[in-house]
């Protein structure tokens, strides 16, 4: 049981919560960017995803916010990626739950 709250449960509440806080940042002539709102919920996982970080040393202010902009647009788009595939891997481990039963959950890497 421990596996399904880790693996199914932690993720999707995760997810339901950063899109409930998120949703209204995205609203738009009443209807909602679905492209900038799965950006801004992959920021949390993209962010300790990146391998590199681009570190603005000799610009002005507006450069060096451009840099910390793109960061975030990276570390966002990487985290959409890692989003996805999270919910994902919810979806296939909480049909093996389903059909194999509880006692018999196979280990999912």
């Amino acid at each position: 049981m421990k596996k399904m709250i880790k693996k199914v449960i932690a993720p999707v509440l995760v997810i339901t919560v950063l899109f409930a806080v998120l949703r209204p940042f995205c609203i738009q002539d009443g209807k909602c960017n679905y492209f900038l709102l799965l950006l801004l919920m992959g920021i949390p996982f993209g962010i300790g995803k990146m391998c590199v970080w681009m570190v603005p040393r000799g610009f002005d202010l507006g450069g060096m916010l451009a840099v910390w902009m793109m960061n975030f647009l990276i570390g966002g788009l990487i985290g959409s990626i890692v989003l996805l595939a999270m919910i994902g891997q919810a979806i296939i481990y909480l049909c093996v739950f389903l059909i194999t039963g509880i006692h018999k959950i196979p280990r999912i890497k």
